[in-house]
């Protein structure tokens, strides 16, 4: 499980990106999104440097949160 702060994400429409960003390279991943603290949760059996460049590439800077 990894969790990532995406600072961009700010709608329900913006989580739904960066889900389908996921879930396209493994559509079994398990997602969450918590827009408040513009944080995700992934579980999946991608790394985390390939979830954060699926997250980058829907166009969301993010980083691991600590």
């Amino acid at each position: 499980m990894y969790r990532f702060e995406v600072p961009g994400m700010n709608c329900g429409g913006c989580a739904k990106k960066v889900e389908r960003a996921v879930k396209a390279k493994d559509a079994s991943a398990a997602f969450s999104a918590d827009l408040e603290n513009k944080r995700v949760t992934v579980t999946s059996s991608m790394s985390q440097a390939d979830i954060a460049a699926a997250i980058q590439d829907a166009g969301y800077p993010n980083h691991v949160a600590a």
